[in-house]
């Protein structure tokens, strides 16, 4: 409540934010109604560990400027499988091949839960 932003909000943002520093893939998936983690799930790729790590971070100082700080980061500085826990979302940022491995969209889309986002034009 309060100053907290929606969840919906901060999921896009997040989106957003790793849009814009050329992550691969991005995907918004609206999970209420499949889970308790949390409300939405926010997925990317990088295409080395260190995109990967760029993203995370890029993720963690966008949202902070908007006030929201992670509870747990996990997994930023191997590069393979990056976790930012927002509470209410979960950005989760693969390395290419361990996304294909993991799959995690295919475990948690339903066919019509999947969330738009404006991209931004390249």
């Amino acid at each position: 409540g309060g100053m907290q932003m929606q969840s919906r909000e901060l999921a896009l943002a997040a989106a957003r934010a790793l849009d814009e520093k050329k992550g691969v893939n991005v995907m918004v998936l609206d999970v209420q109604h499949l889970t308790i983690i949390a409300d939405y799930f926010v997925i990317a790729s990088g295409r080395s560990a260190n995109q990967v790590r760029a993203l995370a971070d890029e993720v963690d100082d966008k949202l902070a400027e908007l006030g929201e700080t992670p509870r747990r980061r996990e997994g930023v500085n191997e590069g393979r499988w990056a976790v930012l826990d927002y509470g209410s979302v979960l950005v989760h940022v693969f390395h290419e091949q361990e996304r294909e491995y993991y799959n995690l969209e295919r475990l948690w889309t339903d066919g019509s839960n999947r969330v738009e986002f404006e991209q931004s034009e390249d």
